[in-house]
């Protein structure tokens, strides 16, 4: 959420600054609606000031045995008034806080400006590409041929992009949920939390989800609850109404979460295979953060999702999301995106952001200072690593002639000892 002093002070600056997002959104109700909010709270705390000024004149009269009925009459109407405005106050803010929770967050000074994901620069690559003396298969014939997934049984038992994993195909995906978890908390020195996998409406409201994105969400039938279509929902919520002190700052906390999504529309042959599921699992990282660091703790995150491909023997890319490319909460975001050989280009595999105060806000997530001052804090996240498209990275680019993949070297320990996946 916006800060109101933003609003009122600098609404040209924001107009401007939402408006590189490609977005058209019209002020003029809420400027209506904001300057109806703080005259109705001028005109009671007025009030109230009346009030309590007539308190003390009761007080007075009673010590003298003067009358006070006149007075007592009169605060009755001024008391009735004031509830008669607050009920208005009520209502106006009902008014303005769905449009506060439908503003995006203002793209940094530092954003590349753009129309859409065609203009997000390059920022850096690591790696080369295998080259093959084959025609490089796609993921889905390699784990069908290995029998190691199986889409038409994921389906049959639940419907489209649902998959079954089936021998060293959950395997592999259960030794890189845990080779990620190892190397965030044993290296990069997250701390590890298992959260709920569902959340009630507030929590999605507090990260942004809720309300604009509720169509891609799944919910529950009978309750306020919500399917988490991403661990940075539940981690972030954990300090949801809290007050950290400033020796807590920074917190980092990992996550491995199954992540759902109803993924609404249609992605052509990204609705195949593995690239774009309903559920999937991911391993999450989020920070809280002084503001004056947050940029820093950003480069640094993005090198702790960097790091799992570089261990894998993963050739990647990072780049810039512009700001017509930027996610409804972020303030910046970097996007690392893997090779795919069978499809010669790259894919998305972690996305990177500063929320600045923008979640903190909604979830009113504070820290207090040494001076007992309570200020704003900074949020960001990281997936590092989304698990099925590294698995669909993995075997793509570790793909052999004879049918088997390799087992990257920092993988083996986590498979038994395995060195390939082998056809049967």
């Amino acid at each position: 959420m916006l800060a109101l002093k933003d609003l009122r002070e600098g609404l040209d600056l924001v107009q401007d600054r939402i408006a590189l997002r490609q977005i058209d959104i019209s002020f003029d109700e809420w400027i209506g609606l904001d300057r109806r909010q703080r005259d109705l709270k001028k005109q009671i705390e007025g009030l109230k000031y009346k009030k309590n000024k007539a308190s003390g004149q009761i007080a007075k009269r009673k010590k003298e045995n003067a009358p006070i009925e006149p007075i007592l009459e009169e605060m009755k109407q001024v008391s009735d008034e004031v509830a008669k405005l607050e009920g208005a106050l009520r209502q106006t803010e009902a008014e303005i806080n769905p449009f506060l929770l439908r503003l995006p967050n203002l793209p940094h000074t530092s954003v590349p400006i753009g129309k859409n994901e065609r203009d997000n620069p390059e920022i850096r690559r690591w790696g080369k590409g295998p080259s093959f003396s084959f025609q490089p298969l796609t993921h889905l014939e390699i784990g069908e041929r290995l029998d190691i997934l199986d889409f038409k049984r994921g389906a049959k038992i639940t419907g489209t992009r649902f998959a079954l994993y089936k021998g060293w195909g959950a395997r592999l995906e259960r030794a890189l949920i845990n080779f990620m978890l190892d190397l965030h908390v044993n290296e990069h020195g997250y701390k590890e939390m298992l959260p709920p996998f569902i959340v009630n409406g507030e929590s999605m409201t507090a990260t942004g989800q809720l309300p604009k994105f509720e169509e891609d969400l799944y919910k529950l039938k009978d309750d306020d609850y919500f399917l988490i279509p991403t661990a940075e929902v539940p981690l972030t919520n954990i300090h949801r109404e809290e007050t950290l002190l400033e020796s807590q700052l920074p917190l980092s906390y990992v996550a491995y979460t199954p992540c759902f999504r109803r993924e609404a529309g249609t992605y052509g042959n990204e609705s195949r295979g593995l690239i774009r599921q309903h559920q999937f699992n991911k391993v999450e990282l989020v920070t809280f953060s002084f503001p004056d660091e947050s940029y820093d703790l950003l480069e640094k995150l993005l090198t702790h999702a960097e790091e799992v491909l570089k261990r894998l023997g993963l050739h990647y890319r990072v780049v810039s999301l512009c700001t017509g490319d930027l996610g409804f909460s972020s303030a910046k975001t970097y996007d690392v995106e893997v090779w795919l050989p069978s499809q010669k280009t790259y894919r998305e595999i972690s996305s990177c952001s500063n929320f600045e105060a923008f979640q903190a806000r909604r979830a009113r997530i504070r820290y207090r200072n040494r001076e007992g001052k309570v200020l704003p804090l900074h949020t960001l996240n990281g997936s590092a690593l989304a698990v099925g498209r590294t698995v669909v990275a993995l075997l793509e680019n570790y793909q052999q002639a004879d049918g088997s993949v390799l087992i990257p070297e920092c993988l083996r320990p986590y498979m038994g000892g395995l060195k390939a996946i082998e056809t049967n």
